[in-house]
């Protein structure tokens, strides 16, 4: 195995693990804030020991979501130097008005929210998880506008043979990365719904802390039908914009080969890409593709075949992660939509419990498998159109690279396991049955 796919088989094992993590931090961070300020509100204490209970499985997943964060950003030094080097101008101001207004703002004030219970007036403690959440979420902000400069680069001009940043305005402001941006920060809120439903199915399903589960859950449902619903409409505006920006992956999306209108989508099929044909296709829906991506059925969809072999993704990943990822995404619309009809009825409603607390792993799959496309639909570039990954990687002997995946790949395994077993029996063990201390809500 050599340095490039060495290289990108670490950077990967460490982006899909960091990924476990972050789309809890995003959307519980913002939940516990909400409980917090209805409490603050309401005066009501179950509101506050929700937030205390949800918070513990908050702060386990955000402390292994910073380390993994840390050791991910360095490797833009010691495995892909060359393109640190090249686009530097351009990469390295956006990672760090992230690290610099996000990160630290979210640092300092989880800080203070998670030793300030009994220190703080109520106001200020539902103030400092308010900034994290928004820090949490603005710090998630600035890394996909990075992403998406990689994926669709403007606002540069080149000088000396390198990227240079010339308009800021328009890399922040760009379609590509608005709807990113939109995107996966629903697909986390999607994740935390389904971690705090099902974890309130599995305590109501043993009838254990009445209505404090309930609550729960209702407001875990009520993120979860908003951004499951948004999700999918969303994505159909993202595939309109690939099809201009990025139309390799459009087209691999769909295994799509000859460049036609009434550009069809497959019921079934099976890529064949070596030899630039699928060698299964059942089931075609004449014009699908083309309104998908150009909204009129007779629009003209590019394909495969008129795209250089070299700079075709590899198909058959990226056409079934896609479809997989759609799948599932389905799947959430509707087990949230049928909990919204029943959540009057959930103690009597087992059945549904059940499988809301066996979902949960499946929409920390689905991010995964959206990174898979997303990643591995850009390729063979890592800048799209600009610099390949080929050229990116750093000079440095296979046996380094292979040495030090191996050392992530035992370390993550253990802090994937500490930090799940935790989470996992914090929340079987379900809130605290002591008083706790009241705010008043009227202290400065």
């Amino acid at each position: 195995m050599d340095v490039l796919f060495l290289s990108r088989l670490q950077f990967a094992v460490a982006t899909y693990f960091h990924f476990l993590f972050v789309p809890l931090t995003l959307g519980l961070s913002l939940l516990i804030a909400i409980m917090q300020s209805l409490h603050l509100r309401t005066g009501n204490e179950e509101y506050r020991a929700m937030a205390k209970f949800w918070g513990k499985l908050f702060l386990i997943n955000f402390v292994i979501g910073v380390v993994t964060g840390i050791t991910l950003e360095f490797q833009f030094g010691t495995n892909w130097s060359r393109y640190s080097r090249y686009v530097g101008d351009i990469f390295g101001p956006l990672l760090a008005i992230e690290a610099t207004v996000a990160f630290f703002l979210e640092s300092t004030f989880i800080a203070v929210w998670a030793f300030g219970w009994k220190r703080l007036s109520a106001r200020v403690h539902t103030l400092s998880i308010w900034l994290v959440a928004i820090a949490s979420n603005i710090s998630a902000l600035w890394i996909l506008i990075a992403n998406s400069w990689m994926q669709s680069p403007v606002g540069f001009v080149v000088k000396k043979g390198r990227p240079v940043l010339n308009d800021l305005v328009a890399v922040v402001t760009q379609p590509y990365a608005i709807l990113t941006i939109l995107h996966t920060l629903a697909a986390a809120y999607v994740v935390t719904a389904f971690f705090v439903m099902g974890i309130s199915a599995y305590h109501i399903l043993r009838k254990q802390h009445g209505s404090f589960f309930l609550r729960s859950f209702r407001m875990g449902l009520i993120l979860g039908l908003i951004s499951s619903l948004f999700v999918l409409a969303e994505g159909h505006m993202h595939a309109a914009m690939l099809a201009g920006a990025q139309p390799a992956k459009m087209a691999a999306l769909e295994t799509h080969w000859e460049t036609s209108t009434y550009a069809p989508v497959y019921i079934l099929a099976l890529p064949d890409q070596e030899n630039a044909r699928n060698s299964i296709q059942i089931g075609a829906i004449p014009g699908a593709l083309s309104v998908l991506a150009f909204h009129t059925p007779s629009a003209e969809v590019k394909g495969l075949r008129d795209i250089p072999a070299g700079e075709r993704p590899p198909v058959a990943a990226v056409f079934f992660s896609f479809r997989l990822m759609i799948t599932l995404g389905l799947l959430f619309a509707l087990l949230t939509i049928v909990a919204w009809f029943r959540r009057n009825k959930l103690e009597s409603s087992p059945w549904l419990l059940r499988i809301l607390l066996y979902a949960i792993p499946f929409p920390y799959v689905t991010c995964a498998l959206g990174w898979t496309v997303t990643e591995l639909g850009r390729q063979p570039w890592i800048v799209y159109g600009l610099m390949k990954t080929g050229d990116a990687v750093s000079p440095v002997a296979a046996s380094q690279v292979g040495t030090s995946l191996v050392a992530f790949i035992l370390v993550y395994s253990l802090l994937g396991i500490a930090a799940f077993g935790l989470m996992a029996r914090s929340a079987r063990q379900g809130p605290q049955r002591t008083p706790v201390p009241v705010h008043s809500g009227k202290e400065a």
